[in-house]
């Protein structure tokens, strides 16, 4: 959630910090500052609350510069936005601190410094970290050991980076829960929470594992694992570029990772289908002889990923004949189980760094499951890194706070683990092939899709004076209706609900009159009867009807009702491409409303905290 950026080289660090926390902004955030020291040793600080040009204002007044920095934006968790509760934290002008995480054990750890004499300036759980430090440099420790020292009294999730004027050539990191990365250089190194933060000065990047300190100067890395030995960790090349991370042509980055769409699901494809059948090898060398002894599913995510898992659920049972259930990560992690035999437990990200779902996958593998499988967006995270199996998307850099491309991907993911494992349980060769070629003309099929764009801006004019919406979908599209309701409120902020359209009766239909726009996906399957019944509820008592319907049905406009016709659609797809055309209609309605699209209010990208 929280962004952390840092440097250390033989030039001002200060425009590398900057533009690093310009690359974050995506991840959502509410005020943004820098501590750097320059070459006298002093320690200067600047914060700001809000966005971080309103932190580039500042340091005109107040201009600092050095060779090593840190930097943060911040998204609030303990304490409102203020400069204040801004990061970084400084303890006595010699120590400066940038946290992502939460302190469990804060409240304690300040009672204690309170008593020895330390002031607090802020209500953050994370200024108790910098005043530990400095009690252990003052107490003789070298700053690599005064970190050390101090994680050993933190309770909960961190990352952290740290610089002091006592030691100006050493810049100190580690990390347990919240991920952070470090950029190679040349006589220069970098740190960041997000690659994406560092792409314009390095491609060469370390990952830290889980309870790494790392000791980092202008030319030496040195890394300590959590028993304090020294390791290597492996230097990777990332294949993003730095363009990769713009917008170009479009207004928001919302509005680009929807047309992107046909391309990073030809990419989620590339290489894992040949001559009508999925190549099971892209699941891992291991993945055979763990699917042929796989009898259900568990399924855990949070959000959009969560609704993909909803999703999927409807094609195992119904395709590849498997027991399903999909959870929201911050419940499962807190109910008791009774785990299936041969259960093999998915998690869903995009991130990959996902509090909720990267403690349940942990207490997943302490509760006997018998596998675990992670659909991810970025290789490099801590879901890949643990998890026994990996389907990476292959979205590319998703930048907006409300998911778009890595949505559809996870559905198309998703697609390929059903005919796995339903290859195991009676899916005909046959059935494969029809839905390896669906898949097969996916992209295009979106790009048609893409082309109903104008149409869908007209119609979002009627939303400028909404303020409420329902979703409906039957079977699984149902949980579409549920992606198209949260994309809705997510950036347009108008209340949305989505139900299944068998359930109107039994209480939503209170709500229904000509005020309320109520949004049908209506594809022509099996339920298409059925929900034409629960139109007509809706039309009878007044309701104002927006349908998504296949073009080869028989619904037509009317003047309770507006259809949009998508190209017919093939049942195993038709999730996928139905949700595109509710991604255009919630961004239109965004684009009118006025809202911050790619950075809504009080969300963040990825969710590191719990």
């Amino acid at each position: 959630m929280c962004g952390i950026v840092g440097a250390i080289a033989e030039r001002d660090v200060l425009p590398i910090l900057i533009e690093g926390l310009k690359r974050l902004e995506y991840r959502g955030y509410d005020s943004a500052g820098v501590a750097l020291i320059d070459d006298d040793r002093c320690l200067g600080r600047v914060r700001s609350l809000g966005k971080v040009r309103e932190l580039e204002k500042a340091l005109l007044s107040v201009p600092v510069s050095g060779r090593m920095g840190i930097a943060h934006t911040r998204w609030a968790t303990h304490g409102k936005p203020s400069d204040n509760n801004a990061h970084p934290h400084v303890c006595r002008e010699s120590v400066a601190i940038v946290h992502n995480g939460i302190i469990e054990n804060h409240e304690t750890l300040r009672a204690e410094q309170l008593k020895a004499g330390h002031r607090f300036t802020s209500d953050t759980d994370s200024e108790v970290i910098v005043h530990a430090i400095h009690d252990h440099l003052e107490q003789g420790a070298d700053l690599l050991s005064a970190v050390r020292k101090t994680t050993t009294l933190l309770q909960g999730a961190y990352a952290l980076a740290v610089i002091s004027n006592k030691e100006p050539e050493c810049l100190i990191v580690t990390r347990r829960g919240s991920p952070l990365v470090i950029g190679v250089g040349i006589g220069e190194n970098f740190i960041a929470s997000d690659v994406a933060a560092l792409l314009p000065v390095t491609q060469q990047f370390i990952i830290l594992e889980e309870g790494d300190v790392a000791e980092i100067r202008r030319d030496s890395i040195k890394i300590y694992d959590s028993e304090a030995n020294v390791v290597e960790r492996a230097t990777r090349t990332s294949e993003l570029s730095v363009d990769a991370v713009e917008r170009g042509k479009y207004r928001h980055y919302m509005q680009k990772e929807i047309f992107e769409q046909p391309r990073a699901i030809q990419q989620t494809l590339e290489g894992r289908i040949s001559n009508g059948r999925l190549l099971e090898e892209c699941f891992g060398a291991e993945a055979a002889a763990i699917f042929d002894g796989i009898k259900s599913i568990q399924i855990v995510a949070c959000g959009t990923s969560f609704h993909a898992g909803l999703t999927a659920r409807y094609g195992f049972e119904e395709i590849a004949g498997l027991p399903c259930n999909a959870e929201v990560a911050s419940e499962f992690r807190y109910r008791r189980h009774v785990v299936s035999e041969n259960t093999l437990f998915v998690t869903v990200s995009q991130s990959g760094e996902t509090a909720d779902t990267l403690a349940a996958l942990r207490e997943a593998k302490k509760m006997g499951y018998a596998h675990t499988l992670a659909i991810c967006n970025v290789p490099e995270s801590s879901l890949v890194r643990e998890s026994d199996l990996v389907l990476m998307t292959r979205a590319g850099p998703e930048i907006g706070v409300a998911s778009t491309k890595a949505f559809t991907t996870q559905l198309v993911a998703f697609l390929l683990l059903v005919i796995a494992l339903g290859r195991r349980h009676g899916l005909t060769a046959e059935t494969e092939r029809k839905i390896v070629e669906q898949l097969d003309q996916l992209p295009e099929r979106i790009e048609q899709v893409l082309l109903l764009n104008h149409e869908i801006e007209t119609l979002s004019q009627q939303f400028a004076d909404k303020h409420h919406a329902l979703f409906l979908g039957r079977g699984a599209q149902y949980p579409v209706a549920m992606e198209g309701a949260l994309k809705l409120k997510e950036i347009s902020y108008i209340h949305a609900e989505a139900y299944p359209a068998g359930e109107l009766k039994h209480g939503p239909l209170a709500l229904v009159d000509g005020n309320m726009p109520v949004i049908a996906v209506a594809p022509n399957d099996v339920l298409l009867d059925k929900l034409k019944a629960n139109l007509e509820e809706v039309s009878a008592r007044g309701g104002q009807l927006i349908v998504f319907s296949d073009a080869d049905n028989n619904l037509v406009s009317g003047e309770q009702m507006q259809v949009i016709h998508v190209a017919p659609t093939e049942q195993a797809v038709s999730p996928i491409i139905y949700s595109v055309p509710l991604q255009l209609l919630a961004y239109h309605v965004a684009v009118i409303k006025g809202t911050d699209i790619d950075q809504p209010r009080n969300l963040a990208k990825s969710v590191t905290v719990e």
